[in-house]
């Protein structure tokens, strides 16, 4: 019964089903995962794989990104400010300021400010690490600053924006590796990204608002790195005639990894491996028993695909879900 139960799950690709349900809004994750081949589970690979193990390699991938993402979709998926490609008065005009919301903070102006140009066709660039290293991102937020300070109060917004997304070159016989608690050297990054995803471009509008750029669909972005790219120029400062750029806030929104998730990238095209870590403490959550119930979960797929066939069929059928107590299925495991 229980082999036929795993075939019935794996052959009518019913942990596909049961990841799109959780999260309607990835259903772009099909492409990057089926199509790319951008994500896997384990670093075996095989050029004869039958059709049997392509299935259960799905199973698997599809199961364990089920139980990784975050349920909830946050708008703090910056985890730290890289560099910016110029900034005109560092540390008052620094990129560490676009990390906090408004424009203002403890009665002085917050925000980065490029160097001045007279080109206005000059770009910029903003770089952020985000708090993990596996997000589907779905919305990045700007606002533009106002120079309160300023006669005629002048906007410093940029003509249009596009993002891209990436990882850390790799290096060979390095030491270093990129995890999910930031403890990464970006020092010297500009030429040290490779990128694996560029959005389209977007206007941008001369208004001192927190303006959202909803991606076509979410993006996933292996590797934690966001940046974000100024096009063009359109406020001159009238006291030296130069045109420049000035940023008070960025958010980046999506679905980040749990905590006691993370992935190693293999190779230079951004194809990773998601692992999980047991050891780390258990997630605090806003919900109590969904945490509980996530982290008991993310203890099965630890333990192999057999008894989560069970949970999976009996949570697209409306039965007991995926965040029920699991005792039972314990013993069914140990069986």
């Amino acid at each position: 019964m229980l082999k036929l139960l795993d075939h019935m799950v794996i052959e009518n690709s019913l942990s596909k089903q049961l990841f799109l349900r959780l999260f309607p809004d990835l259903s772009g994750a099909a492409h990057f995962i089926e199509v790319n081949g951008m994500i896997d589970t384990s670093t075996v690979e095989s050029s004869n794989i039958t059709k049997g193990e392509y299935l259960l390699r799905l199973h698997r991938i599809y199961l364990l990104l089920a139980r990784s993402l975050n349920p909830v979709t946050r708008n703090d998926c910056i985890g730290v400010a890289i560099e910016a490609s110029s900034t005109d008065n560092n540390p008052l005009e620094s990129i560490e300021n676009t990390l906090e919301p408004g424009d203002r903070l403890y009665n002085r102006a917050s925000y980065w400010s490029s160097l001045g140009s007279r080109d206005p066709d000059v770009p910029e660039t903003l770089t952020y690490g985000l708090v993990s290293n596996l997000c589907a991102i779905s919305e990045i937020h700007i606002q533009p600053f106002l120079a309160y300070f300023q006669d005629g109060f002048p906007i410093y917004s940029a003509k249009a924006v596009r993002f891209k997304m990436g990882h850390q070159k790799l290096y060979v016989n390095s030491s270093t590796s990129v995890s999910n608690g930031l403890a990464v050297d970006y020092s010297s990054a500009s030429d040290h990204f490779i990128w694996t995803y560029v959005s389209p471009e977007f206007p941008m509008a001369q208004e001192n608002t927190l303006q959202i750029f909803k991606l076509p669909e979410p993006a996933f972005c292996v590797g934690g790195v966001l940046q974000v790219e100024l096009l063009g120029r359109v406020q001159r400062q009238e006291m030296d005639g130069l045109y420049y750029l000035c940023v008070s806030h960025v958010e980046v929104v999506g679905r980040p990894l749990l905590p006691e998730y993370d992935v190693d990238i293999i190779d230079q095209s951004g194809k990773c491996i998601l692992k999980y870590f047991p050891e780390l403490p258990e997630p605090s959550s806003t919900n109590g028993e969904i945490g509980r119930g996530r982290s008991r979960a993310s203890r099965l797929v630890q333990r192999g695909v057999h008894g989560w066939e069970h949970i999976v069929l009996n949570t697209l059928l409306g039965g007991r879900g995926m965040f029920d107590d699991d005792d039972d299925i314990d013993e069914e495991i140990a069986e």
